[in-house]
């Protein structure tokens, strides 16, 4: 059971966090012109990578 419950807060964590980086792309796009970058890609990556380990693991 607790491995179920984790593997469904990591999916809607990974949902939220892609939604999360196409609500940012505009402000991502505005402050990569002044040489700052945001981590989303990363965050969004690592949370997937994350949830692709909790599905493999049932």
């Amino acid at each position: 059971m607790f491995e179920s419950l984790s593997r469904i807060s990591l999916f809607a964590l990974y949902h939220l966090t892609l939604a999360l980086g196409i609500a940012l792309l505009p402000l991502t796009l505005v402050v990569r012109q002044f040489g700052v970058r945001l981590p989303v890609g990363r965050l969004v990556e690592t949370v997937g990578t994350a949830y692709e380990n909790a599905a493999a693991t049932e």
